[in-house]
């Protein structure tokens, strides 16, 4: 007997081995790892282990005080009163007066036309903007020769007319301007 034919036994050995397995149905060699779980064992094993946790979660006493926090939550009345006067202090008409003004503009030297156009567009700019308060110095007339002050009777007027501009008035004090200045609030 030489090797080929060992080799031709061979493979009649393993063709009659699949022809038995195929004919009783079954597959002697199995693809898993040994002692694995089949699909079936897992999901089972899974299901059970959930229970378990529910239960053992179910089993935990809790703190009366911790459940009602987790329930209803906080809440920082600090935080709260400190946001309420927040939003209340810009509308006090006392913070309002003695607030610093944000923007400044000068009608010095401008012929009355020329005023009311840039005072215009002053205070639609200072509303786009968000700012408060803002100052116009207009002069008090000191270098107008033979009439009353132009500058500041233009102002005044403009004030009352202009929807945007609410309370307005003169700085107290002499350096920022005295009566030659006016204050005004933007709504």
């Amino acid at each position: 007997m030489d090797m080929n034919d060992i080799l031709n036994q061979w493979d009649q050995i393993q063709a009659d081995k699949v022809k038995k397995q195929k004919e009783s149905g079954k597959n002697t060699v199995s693809h898993k790892k040994a002692n694995a779980p089949t699909p079936e064992e897992k999901a089972a094993k899974a299901e059970k282990d959930f229970e378990a946790k529910m239960r053992q979660e179910n089993e935990k006493e809790i703190n009366p005080m911790e459940l009602w926090l987790r329930r209803y939550g906080t809440v920082d009345k600090d935080k709260l009163a400190e946001e309420n006067y927040e939003r209340t202090k810009e509308m006090d008409r006392n913070y309002l007066i003695n607030m610093r003004p944000e923007a400044r503009i000068d009608l010095h030297g401008l012929h009355k036309d020329e005023a009311e156009a840039r005072l215009n567009l002053f205070i639609a700019d200072c509303k786009l903007k968000g700012l408060k308060k803002v100052m116009i110095i207009h002069g008090k007339g000191n270098h107008t020769t033979g009439t009353d002050p132009v500058l500041g009777e233009l102002v005044r007027k403009f004030i009352e007319r202009d929807n945007r501009c609410g309370m307005s008035g003169h700085p107290k004090n002499k350096i920022e301007g005295g009566t030659g200045a006016t204050w005004v609030i933007i709504k």
